[in-house]
């Protein structure tokens, strides 16, 4: 079997993660478990906009540096989700790209689409003018780990300013990932992705995170 490498893309990865205010024990047992990893992971920071739809769950679309990215949910085997690329655009962006791959990736309806290409600006106008949809801050600062043979990290997120922590588990191979659940001391929490949490912060889903 191949050896996942941190930042590589690889066939389609599951993953567990979760969201709350405190991983700490199991944060203290992911680094202890971890074997070494490259220096770059480390410690990383980003900032990034989540653009949530109220009428979809199953795309998850963030922009990065300026680039676009929407992925798009495929599978759960043993609560475990697998997501794949459905789309990877940069702005200014063609009014072909949002009439066939972005807006329908939202479920919301159209905007009336005048121009040939739009900057992020607009983008982001015609983003907070929909009422089903939103324009997240996402600050993350993340720790990376690898244990058995699985991509980790803990990390502290800012979701438009409110703090949360985030752990996670991803491999192609479940049970590599199963086992680092166990070991990490993660069973019986709750499995959700960056979509579901942000809802859940920003008050567009009146669920708790896992451990509030």
């Amino acid at each position: 079997m191949a050896e996942l490498k941190i930042g590589e893309q690889s066939k389609p990865r599951f993953e567990f993660r979760s969201f709350g205010q405190c991983f700490c024990e199991q944060h203290k047992r992911m680094a202890r478990l971890s074997v070494p990893v490259p220096e770059k992971v480390w410690e990383r920071s980003s900032d990034e906009i989540y653009i949530i739809s109220a009428k979809n769950d199953i795309n998850n679309t963030k922009i990065r540096d300026g680039k676009m990215d929407i992925k798009t949910y495929v599978q759960t085997v043993d609560g475990l989700e697998q997501w794949n690329p459905l789309m990877k655009g940069e702005f200014p962006i063609s009014r072909e790209v949002l009439e066939k791959e972005v807006f329908p990736a939202f479920m919301v309806e159209m905007p009336a689409l005048t121009k040939d290409t739009y900057t992020y600006e607009e983008f982001i106008a015609m983003v907070k003018a929909c009422p089903d949809l939103a324009a997240v801050r996402v600050h993350k600062q993340r720790f990376g780990y690898m244990v058995n043979n699985t991509i980790c990290e803990v990390g502290n997120v800012l979701i438009n300013g409110a703090k949360v922590v985030t752990i996670n588990s991803e491999s192609t191979e479940i049970e590599d990932i199963k086992k680092t659940i166990a070991d990490v001391g993660l069973e019986g929490v709750e499995n959700i992705n960056y979509l579901q949490a942000i809802k859940r912060v920003i008050g567009m889903s009146d669920k708790p995170l896992a451990n509030e």
